[in-house]
C-alpha cells in the first residue's frame, strides 16, 4: 500500500465521469439489505478497524464509533476470528497439560466437556463481550455491523499439518464442518433472539450483513495455497475454500440468515500473488476465481482427474455458491490507483471495472455456479502513510489525493456499491523487533488518524472527498461528497477557485445538491486557466462555512 511521490494538489485529469441512475437503489437494497427509505442511487461507506473497536477497552471503541459516525460511516466491518472466540472453548489434552495449576487445568477440563461447537452459550462468554459491546454500541449510533467470519481457528479446528508445513500449522486445511458449526454459532448469537448475559439481559441487536473468511487467496488466511495431489501441483486453496463457504452458508442458514433477509458475500479477496505455487505462494484472484467455479483458463470446466485433484464434485454435493455480493480488496500498495497492476490477473482499484463482466462470464462458463450480475463491494482500501512508515509509506498529501482518487474510480464503476477504509488510527509498529525493519513495520499505518490521534490531511479528504477533471473546452468537472453530512440531508456543496494559492477564493458556477448519501457532481465554466479548486459546505443557519474539502485541480 502506498508509493512515496511528492505532495501537492491532484495531478491527474480524467475522462468525463458516468453519472449514476436511480436504478443502481435496487442493488444497494439488495447488497445492503437496506431499508426502502434509505435505498439511493450511491454507494455505502463502510470502514474497518479491528484493533480499535475490538481489542481495546470500551471507551476506545466508544470514542472509535463517534469518530467514525462523525466522519459519516454507515457500516462498520470487523473481523470474528475463530482462534479468538473460540479461545479457551475445548483446549486439547497437550494444551490443558500446559497450564498452571489443577484448578486451571480442572475448569479447562469442564469447560470442554460442556462445549458444543453449534451453541454460543457453551462457549466462555468472555469470549463474546467485544463483538456484544460492538453491535450495541454501533445500534446505539445508527450504524450497521457487517461480521467476516474467518479463520485461522483453534487446534481442533484444523487438519494436523505434516513436518513439512508445520509453520503453516495455524491456517492448514480448516476442517468445514467445524467451520460450519462455528458460523452456526455466530449466526445464532446474532440472530436477534439471543438474550446479553451482562448488563440489561436484553436480546443482542441482529447482524445482517455477513461474509465468509478473510483472502482465502492469501496463505496468512489459509494454507496450502498450492499442494501435489496425485504427482501434479495444483491449487487448493480454491477447493479449500469452497467448502468452507458452503459449511459457513449451511451455517448461517440454519440459523435463520439467508439471501432473503441478509446480505452474504463471497471473496474477500486479495488483489495480488504470486508466480510461484507453493504453499504459501499467494494465489493471483483472477485464476483463484477461475479454480473456485473448476473452470481452465480457457473457459471450459475441469473433468476426469483433473477435476478430481481439486475436488469438484463439492458442486454435486454443496450446490452453487450462493452469494448477495462479491467482496473484494482493492489494494495497490504504494501505486497510484490509476496505475494498472503489472499482471492482469491481478485486480486493484485501477482495474476494478473488469471485476465484474469477469464475474458474469464466470457464472454464464460454469453454468451457474456463482450468480450473475452480483454487485461488487470493496471492503478494504487505503494507503499507508510516511510518517510514520518510511519502508511502506507515502506522503500526507499523496495519501489524501490517492484515497480520493480511488473512491472516484469505484463510484464510476456502477457495479460498485460500497466502499470501505482501512483503518481510523494508525497501528503502533511492533517494537519487539528491530526498529525500521520489515516486522517492525508489520502493522498498518493506513489510518485517517495517527496512532497518537492527531488529524492527516486524509481524514479530511474523507469527509468530504473532492475531485476535479477537464470536461471540455473552457469546463471543469467535479465530483465530491458531503459524507459528514446526515443520509438523506438535501444539501448543497459550493465550488470555489482560485488562480493560484495566494489569491483570494472566488465562488464559482451555481451549488451544487447533493444526492441521499451526500453526493454531488457537474460541471462549471472554468473562470481562468489553471489554478485550484475546492468545495465547501456552508452551514445554512449561521452562513458560515463548516467544511472544507482539499484543494484540486484539473
Amino acid at each position: 500500500m502506498g508509493e512515496g511521490a511528492r505532495s501537492g494538489p491532484t495531478l491527474y485529469r480524467f475522462a468525463p465521469m458516468r453519472l449514476r441512475t436511480i436504478a443502481l437503489a435496487a442493488l444497494i437494497l439488495m447488497t445492503l439489505s437496506v431499508p426502502a427509505a434509505q435505498a439511493s442511487p450511491d454507494q455505502v461507506s463502510v470502514m474497518m478497524d479491528d484493533d480499535q473497536l475490538l481489542y481495546r477497552d470500551d471507551k476506545v471503541r466508544g470514542r472509535t464509533l463517534v469518530q467514525m459516525k462523525a466522519l459519516g460511516v454507515d457500516v462498520v466491518r470487523a473481523t470474528v476470528l475463530w482462534k479468538t472466540l473460540a479461545e479457551g472453548a475445548a483446549l486439547t489434552n497437550k494444551e490443558i497439560g500446559r497450564l498452571k495449576g489443577s484448578k486451571a487445568k480442572r475448569r479447562a477440563r469442564a469447560q470442554r466437556s460442556r462445549f458444543k461447537a453449534k451453541d454460543p452459550r457453551t462457549y466462555p462468554t468472555r469470549n463474546w463481550d467485544r463483538y456484544d459491546n460492538l453491535v450495541k454500541d454501533a445500534a446505539k449510533f445508527g450504524m450497521r455491523v457487517y461480521f467476516t467470519i474467518t479463520g485461522p481457528g483453534p487446534a481442533y479446528a484444523h487438519s494436523k499439518a505434516p513436518a513439512s508445513q508445520r509453520s503453516n500449522a495455524g491456517t492448514y486445511k480448516p476442517i468445514p464442518a467445524r467451520f460450519g458449526d462455528f458460523v452456526e454459532a455466530v449466526g445464532r448469537r446474532y440472530s436477534g433472539t439471543t438474550r446479553d448475559e451482562n448488563a440489561s439481559k436484553r436480546a443482542l441487536p441482529r447482524v445482517s450483513l455477513w461474509s465468509i473468511w478473510n483472502e482465502p487467496n492469501q496463505p496468512g488466511w489459509l494454507t496450502p495455497q498450492f499442494e501435489k495431489r496425485d504427482g501434479q501441483v495444483v491449487p487448493a486453496a480454491p477447493s479449500l475454500y469452497r467448502k468452507l463457504y458452503h459449511a459457513g452458508v449451511q451455517g448461517l442458514e440454519r440459523t435463520g440468515h439467508n439471501l432473503d433477509a441478509d446480505g452474504i458475500f463471497i471473496g474477500e479477496t486479495a488483489p495480488l500473488g504470486s508466480d510461484q505455487q507453493g504453499p504459501r505462494n499467494g494465489m493471483r484472484p483472477v485464476p483463484f476465481l477461475r479454480e473456485l467455479l473448476c473452470l481452465k483458463a480457457d473457459g471450459t470446466s475441469y473433468d476426469g482427474a483433473d477435476a478430481a485433484r481439486r475436488d469438484c464434485e463439492d458442486f454435486a454435493t454443496g450446490g452453487p455458491l450462493k452469494a448477495t455480493a462479491f467482496a473484494h480488496h482493492s489494494y495497490t500498495k504504494k501505486i497510484a490507483p490509476t496505475k494498472a497492476p503489472a499482471s492482469p490477473d491481478e485486480i486493484t482499484i485501477a482495474n476494478i471495472g473488469a471485476l465484474g463482466p469477469l464475474l458474469d462470464a464466470m457464472s454464464e462458463q460454469s453454468g451457474g455456479k456463482i450468480p450473475s450480475g452480483m454487485p461488487v463491494l470493496l471492503t478494504e482500501f487505503g494507503y499507508e502513510s510516511n510518517p510514520p512508515d518510511p519502508r511502506n509509506g507515502i506522503s500526507y498529501a499523496k495519501q489524501a489525493q490517492f484515497n480520493q482518487l480511488a473512491e472516484f474510480l469505484a463510484y464510476n464503476d456502477p457495479r460498485v456499491q460500497a466502499t470501505t477504509h482501512f483503518l481510523l488510527r494508525d497501528v503502533a509498529p511492533l517494537k519487539r523487533y528491530p526498529r525500521g525493519s520489515r516486522l517492525y513495520w508489520f502493522t498498518y499505518q493506513s489510518g485517517l488518524v495517527t496512532n497518537a490521534g492527531r488529524s492527516k490531511p486524509a481524514v479530511f479528504a474523507y469527509a468530504l472527498p473532492f475531485v476535479v477533471f477537464g470536461a471540455g473546452e473552457g469546463t471543469t468537472g467535479f465530483w465530491g461528497q458531503l459524507r459528514f453530512r446526515p443520509n438523506g440531508a438535501q444539501d448543497v456543496a459550493v465550488l470555489m477557485w482560485r488562480p493560484d494559492p495566494r489569491s483570494p477564493w472566488q465562488l464559482v458556477g451555481e451549488p451544487a445538491p447533493t444526492s441521499a448519501r451526500g453526493y454531488f457532481s457537474g460541471t462549471v465554466p472554468a473562470p481562468g486557466p489553471g489554478g485550484e479548486y475546492r468545495a465547501v459546505y456552508v452551514d445554512p443557519e449561521s452562513g458560515k462555512i463548516t467544511h472544507t474539502s482539499l484543494p484540486a485541480t484539473p
